[in-house]
């Protein structure tokens, strides 16, 4: 979601790659529903594990979630988003993908202005 989100509010502006450290099979199809609702389009996508070459060149890594732990060579810029997950709270469906979408998207626009700078 990140990485479209980037994609779409930077206008291009920045490019991105998203990557895992544990990749399913498949997107998230209310992943990309509620990302099309916002007007973002990550459809095409393909879950990927990270590639340390790709790693290298970045001007920043991004970890979501709290789970996944890469290593990186300390040189390389990164920093952790541990967002919200509604679930816990009971919240599930389009009403839990959207609440995800909307902190992330916040989150994604702070990365930008600042890269922006």
């Amino acid at each position: 979601m990140a990485a479209a989100l980037m994609d779409y509010i930077s206008e291009g502006k920045v490019t991105s790659y998203s990557a895992g450290t544990n990749p399913g099979s498949g997107i998230n199809h209310e992943a990309v529903e509620s990302l099309s609702q916002a007007g973002a389009d990550m459809s095409q996508g393909t879950p990927k594990a990270i590639d340390p070459r790709v790693v290298e060149q970045v001007d920043r890594v991004v970890i979501l979630g709290s789970d996944a732990n890469p290593q990186f060579d300390p040189s390389i810029k990164t920093e952790r988003w541990v967002t919200y997950e509604p679930s816990e709270d009971g919240i599930t469906g389009a009403e839990r993908m959207n609440m995800i979408r909307d902190e992330i998207a916040d989150r994604v626009r702070e990365l930008f202005h600042e890269l922006e700078r």
